[in-house]
């Protein structure tokens, strides 16, 4: 069985499990989901959703993100850590959409990197969740994780090199959603702690599953 094969497998045994493949992040505008992505590097995303109803509560639009005092959103998304260079990316991205941009949240990865940080990751969320482009992988350590657990990847632990390695094998259409379905895998079976193999429905075409019980295929 080629990786391809096997990826188009672990995507519909995914489908079946988790119907629902949305962003755990909680948005209602696009750009909403552009800082709040930038608020959950190093945090939870459920720390995440609940910051974010004051910040975007008391800015509730890009103009007045972008006019704000950066000590004020420190003060909002103090818990999320890393506040200070957060609020400082979150107004300086808020003033570069508009000057540059017209408002709108770009879409293309080039674009999506020049503004203040935002990384691979982010941009194709961003892409996936928002304008559906097929193909985009978003490595994050769920992702990294259970595709090498899967053999989908050597088992880097190089976002980028992931990401690639991904982009080779996975269906374009459901590649956003099936990383979607990992992070919810990796927090209900799949964890990084204490994986419950033996309730994985992946089980049948992980790697490491067969490898640590010797199972023949």
């Amino acid at each position: 069985m080629t990786k391809k094969e096997k990826a188009v497998l672990i995507v519909e045994a995914l489908e079946a499990l988790y119907p629902e493949s949305i962003c755990s992040l909680n948005y209602q505008k696009d750009y909403e989901l552009l800082f709040s992505v930038r608020l959950s590097a190093q945090c939870t995303d459920a720390r995440v959703n609940l910051v974010t109803p004051e910040l975007f509560g008391k800015y509730p639009t890009l103009e007045a993100l972008a006019a704000a005092d950066v000590a004020d959103v420190e003060a909002i998304i103090h818990s999320t850590g890393f506040f200070r260079a957060k609020a400082r990316d979150i107004v300086l991205s808020a003033q570069m959409l508009l000057a540059d941009y017209g408002g709108k949240v770009p879409d293309a990865m080039e674009e999506l990197l020049k503004l203040p940080g935002v990384g691979r990751k982010t941009a194709n969320l961003v892409l996936g969740d928002i304008y559906h482009t097929p193909g985009v992988v978003v490595a994050d350590t769920h992702c990294i994780r259970i595709s090498g657990k899967l053999g989908l990847t050597d088992g880097t632990k190089d976002p980028l090199k992931t990401e690639m390695q991904l982009r080779k094998v996975l269906p374009p259409a459901k590649s956003n959603d099936f990383c979607h379905r990992l992070v919810l895998h990796g927090r209900a079976v799949c964890t990084a702690r204490s994986p419950r193999c033996e309730a994985c429905v992946l089980s049948p075409w992980c790697a490491t599953y067969q490898k640590e019980h010797k199972v023949h295929t």
